[in-house]
């Protein structure tokens, strides 16, 4: 019989295929000394809730340290789309998205009412190309 990873087993029960994720921006400013906190703390925390990716830049460093949570395929089902969350600097906030992830994330579960002071949207890319 394979062995099965601890993140395998945490979400097993759910009954979901492809469970809530989080993406943690990690590069020039968020999980640097520019940024205040214990970044491995944090990425341990959140890793203890959801399966969670490291990203290099997502290029709204103005927002760092950020998080993004993604939807769970129940909670895309629902219509939920990924959550993009600033200025996540503390322990208090790191806590209440491990809590929101851990009982199902967008379009499951409501986004707890403190997170929405960190939600913010992410600018458009524009592309141009000069010829």
């Amino acid at each position: 019989m394979p062995k099965r990873s601890a993140g395998a087993a945490r979400h097993e029960g759910s009954g979901d295929p492809v469970p809530c994720r989080v993406v943690v921006c990690r590069d020039c400013c968020c999980g640097s000394v520019k940024v205040a906190g214990d970044h491995r703390a944090q990425v341990a925390r959140l890793r203890a809730a959801a399966p969670v990716r490291i990203s290099e830049c997502l290029d709204v460093c103005d927002q760092a340290n950020v998080v993004v949570v993604q939807p769970s395929a129940a909670g895309r089902a629902a219509g939920a789309r990924p959550v993009w969350l600033g200025l996540v600097n503390d322990h208090d906030a790191t806590e209440d998205i491990a809590a929101w992830v851990s009982a199902g994330g967008p379009g499951v579960a409501p986004c707890p009412d403190i997170l929405e002071l960190y939600v913010f949207t992410p600018p458009r890319r524009v592309r141009v190309t000069q010829a």
